[in-house]
C-alpha cells in the first residue's frame, strides 16, 4: 500500500486558499505537526509483519486433486528416469538414413537403381558411398566419455576396406585434462576434403574426383582430439584402410586434421597422411604423403567451397620403367563447389574437379597395380577404363590422363527429413581412357545421371 504524503498537498492548499484564518506562523507549526504524525504512521505500518497464506491452500491455485494428479505425474516421470538410467539409454542418441538411389552411366551401359550394392567390383566414381543405409549409436556418459558405432551395410567404411564389414565407425573418445582434450581411438572415417561422406551432408549424389580419387577411406588407430576456441586439431597413428596388419607388416601412417573457425561465415581446414600405404604394384606398403587444403564460405543463399590437394607414392606409378621397375606417381588437383538457395527448401549446385596426373602413365591414391607381367613374363599395360585413369593404351604410355568433372544439379527438401537430389555429371580426360563397353573402344568423356532419395531419422 502506497501511503499519502501530503506536505506539498497542504502548502498547495494553502497556496490556493489565502483567506484562511491560521498566520504563517501557526499554519507552519501545524505542517510541522502534521509531518511528524504521518512519519510516525510510516514507522509502524512497516513494522506491521504481512499476513500468512492460509496453510490450507496452495500458493500455486491447485485443488486437491490437482495435486495428486502432479505427484503422480512427477513419481511416474522419476521411475522412467531410473529406467532409463539402468538400462543405459541415458545420453544415447540413435539416427540414421537411407538413400535409394538411381544411375545412368553412358560408357558402362547401364542404367537402373543400385542400393546396398557390395563393393566386390571396387570403388569407382558412379557407385562410391552412394545407395547406403546407415543407422548410428551415439552414447555419451556422465563423465563425458563417448562411444560411437555406425553400421552401413555394404557401402560404408569397412565394405570399402575389406569388401564385408558393415562398421562404418566404431570409436570412443575419453576426455583427459578437460571436456576440449580428448583421446580417441578405433575406426575413424577419413577427415580430409570439404565433402562428407554422409548423403545428408553431401550436397549432391556424387562427390568430386579429389574425393573418390586422392584421399584414404578410414583410419584405424588412436590418437588425440584437441578444441581451443576457434581451433579444432585431430591427429592420428593408424593403420591406414586396413583394420588388422598381416604377417611382416609393420607400417603405420600419422594423420592430421586442422580446422579453423575464421568466424561466423568463413573458415578453413587443412589434412595430411605421411607413412607406408598400399601400393597395388608391388604388393606391399610404400611410402606416401598427402596433403589437402581446404575452405568454404556460407552467408545467406549463397554456399562456397574449395580444396587444393597434393600428394605422391613410392613405385606407385601406372607404368614401370623400360626395364620392369616401379616408378613413383605424383599428382595435385583442385575442386570447388558453388550452392545458392533459390527458395529455402530448393539449392541448386555446380561442381568442377581437375586432377593433374601425368607423370609417369598416372597413378593416384590406392589406383595402381593395372600393369603388370604377363603369363609370358613380358610387360602388360593397363589402366582403369571405368574411372578414366592411367594412360591411353594406344598412344602414350609414360602420360598419364588428367581427368576432368562438372557436375549440375540440386537438390529439395520435401520435410525435414526427406531431400530429392538430381544431378548431371561430365567426366573427362585429355586422352581416351573412358573405356565403352558396348565394344572396347576407348573414349575421351563419359556422361552420367544420378538421382536419389535421401529419408533421415
Amino acid at each position: 500500500m502506497n501511503v499519502l504524503r501530503p506536505s506539498l498537498l497542504v502548502l498547495a492548499l494553502a497556496a490556493a486558499f489565502p483567506a484562511m484564518a491560521q498566520s504563517n506562523e501557526e499554519l507552519l507549526k501545524e505542517l510541522q505537526a502534521l509531518k511528524a504524525r504521518i512519519g510516525q504512521l510510516e514507522a509502524k505500518l512497516g513494522a506491521t509483519p504481512a499476513p500468512a497464506a492460509p496453510a490450507t491452500q496452495p500458493q500455486w491455485g491447485m485443488t486437491p486433486e490437482q495435486a495428486a494428479e502432479f505427484n503422480r505425474i512427477a513419481a511416474k516421470t522419476e521411475a522412467i528416469q531410473d529406467n532409463l538410467q539402468d538400462k543405459g539409454f541415458m545420453g544415447l542418441k540413435i539416427s540414421g538414413y537411407i538413400e535409394p538411389t538411381y544411375v545412368w552411366n553412358q560408357r558402362q551401359n547401364r542404367a537402373g537403381f543400385q542400393f546396398l550394392n557390395q563393393q566386390s567390383d571396387g570403388y569407382a566414381y558412379d557407385t562410391s558411398y552412394f545407395g547406403a543405409a546407415s543407422i548410428d549409436f551415439l552414447k555419451e556418459t556422465d563423465s563425458g566419455t563417448i562411444w560411437h558405432l555406425t553400421l552401413a551395410p555394404n557401402r560404408g567404411v569397412g565394405a570399402a576396406i575389406d569388401g564385408a564389414s558393415i562398421v562404418q565407425e566404431a570409436s570412443v573418445s575419453v576426455a583427459l585434462t578437460d571436456q576440449n582434450t580428448r583421446f580417441i581411438a578405433g575406426q575413424i572415417p577419413d577427415w580430409s576434403g570439404y565433402e562428407y561422406q554422409q548423403p545428408t551432408l553431401n550436397p549432391l549424389t556424387s562427390h568430386n574426383l579429389l574425393y573418390d580419387f586422392t584421399l584414404p577411406v578410414g583410419y584405424t588407430g588412436a590418437g588425440l582430439d584437441l578444441k581451443d576456441g576457434k581451433w579444432w586439431v585431430r591427429t592420428a597413428i593408424a593403420n591406414l584402410n586396413a583394420p588388422v596388419h598381416q604377417a611382416g607388416d609393420k607400417s603405420a601412417v600419422w594423420a592430421l586434421r586442422l580446422d579453423y573457425a575464421k568466424g561466423e561465415y568463413d573458415g578453413w581446414g587443412f589434412a595430411s597422411v605421411v607413412g607406408k600405404t598400399p601400393n597395388f604394384n608391388t604388393g606391399t606398403n610404400t611410402m606416401s604423403f598427402i596433403a589437402e587444403a581446404d575452405g568454404y564460405f556460407t552467408r545467406g543463399d549463397l554456399t562456397l567451397q574449395g580444396q587444393l590437394a597434393y600428394g605422391q607414392q613410392k613405385e606407385g606409378a601406372i607404368t614401370p620403367a623400360a626395364d620392369g621397375s616401379w616408378r613413383d606417381s605424383r599428382w595435385f588437383g583442385a575442386s570447388g563447389l558453388v550452392g545458392f538457395m533459390f527458395t529455402p527448401r530448393l539449392q541448386g549446385l555446380v561442381r568442377a574437379d581437375y586432377i593433374y596426373n601425368r607423370k609417369n602413365g598416372g597413378g593416384l591414391f590406392g589406383y595402381n597395380g593395372y600393369s603388370g607381367a604377363d603369363e609370358n613374363g613380358d610387360l602388360a599395360y593397363g589402366n582403369d577404363g571405368r574411372n578414366g585413369l592411367g594412360p591411353d593404351l594406344s598412344g602414350d604410355l609414360d602420360k598419364g590422363a588428367n581427368r576432368y568433372a562438372v557436375t549440375i544439379g540440386g537438390k529439395y527438401a520435401v520435410d525435414t527429413a526427406t531431400t530429392v537430389k538430381l544431378e548431371y555429371r561430365l567426366d573427362g580426360a585429355d586422352r581416351p581412357v573412358f573405356e565403352d563397353v558396348r565394344n572396347g573402344t576407348f573414349k575421351k568423356t563419359n556422361n552420367m545421371i544420378a538421382t536419389s532419395v535421401v529419408v533421415a531419422f
